[in-house]
């Protein structure tokens, strides 16, 4: 995938560019499918594939009044668009004066006049522009003028429920990460470095690495059953997160205990890949409570994980193409 972070690298129009746009947090099966039904579409016209997309997240930059916690951070986005297939990504970067920009001098000056676009793939319910003036029948008007075809995708789910990056955050967010592969296509993963924490688990006999991660969304405080990559290997581990209210941290922390592993993990990068809840934190009366606690907790996790594969960045293509 070739990637282009400005528009000013475009030195000249793409082949027949088919064209989608969004800012595809989670890049969960809804922009799966997209992906999909763009290549394909590049494919009949003898084109390429091309997703736009905007850093920062546009909901960082406009004054909408509510904090946005994304899935992903903007590498874990690049790396699944680039293991969808798609022949290019542009990357906009959105200020407040690219938001000020009218809908028509979008298309007119960028998507038709940098990227020559031969063919556009929108969502249904996709607008953008100052005060979203690019809605689909904006879009198809000015298709007609500039020589693009406007193709609309109905809504994309399964059964009832529509694929969504806010649907994906409350399940996340709710520590459902079990149900969320239905709709991320992959077990939610978060990645960072070991540092030194409060060293209490070793004591415990239970050594845990204390992850430090730019991660914005985490699911919701407690123990989960993981995966954990080390050194492309993987461990079967157990995680908890929050701020340990038995000890009165006030801090939230990130803590993993991999099963069967002896060494030295300060300074490594993991990722985490998050499999089942086991329950919510809880304060206990005493150390030999916790203890007693953990022991079953890892009990749990160790029958859980026993038939688990996890599904992963490497996988995603695969599963796109035959999808």
């Amino acid at each position: 995938m070739i990637i282009y972070r400005s528009i000013d690298e475009i030195r000249e129009r793409l082949p027949n560019a088919v064209v989608t746009i969004g800012n595809f947090d989670g890049v969960h099966l809804g922009h799966r499918e997209m992906f999909r039904r763009l290549k394909k579409a590049a494919a009949d016209i003898g084109g390429v594939s091309v997703v736009i997309t905007f850093y920062p997240h546009p909901l960082k930059v406009l004054p909408v009044g509510r904090d946005v916690r994304l899935i992903n951070t903007y590498a874990e986005k690049e790396n699944l668009i680039e293991a969808s297939g798609v022949d290019y990504l542009v990357v906009l970067h959105f200020t407040p004066e690219f938001a000020s920009i009218s809908a028509t001098e979008f298309v007119r000056d960028i998507l038709v006049g940098r990227i020559g676009a031969r063919k556009l793939i929108i969502g249904y319910d996709y607008a953008f522009g100052r005060n979203r003036q690019g809605d689909v029948a904006f879009l198809q008007r000015l298709g007609g003028e500039m020589g693009f075809a406007v193709e609309v995708l109905a809504p994309i789910g399964t059964g009832e429920t529509v694929y969504s990056s806010s649907m994906v955050r409350r399940l996340i967010q709710a520590g459902d990460v079990k149900e969320v592969v239905a709709f991320l296509g992959r077990h939610f993963s978060v990645g960072g470095t070991v540092v030194h924490g409060h060293h209490r688990g070793k004591d415990l006999g239970f050594p845990t690495a204390n992850l430090q991660t730019d991660k914005e969304l985490l699911p919701a405080h407690g123990v989960y059953a993981v995966k954990v990559k080390v050194n492309d290997r993987i461990y079967d581990g157990a995680c908890n997160i929050g701020d340990n209210p038995t000890f009165g941290d006030e801090a939230s922390a990130i803590e993993v205990f991999l099963f069967d592993f002896d060494g030295d993990l300060y300074g490594n990068e993991l990722r985490v890949y998050f499999v089942e809840r086991l329950r919510g934190e809880m304060k206990f009366p005493d150390v030999a409570s916790l203890t007693q606690a953990i022991g079953e907790d890892i009990r749990r996790c160790r029958e859980i994980l026993r038939d688990v594969s996890i599904i992963e960045y490497r996988d995603y293509l695969g599963a796109l193409d035959h999808g």
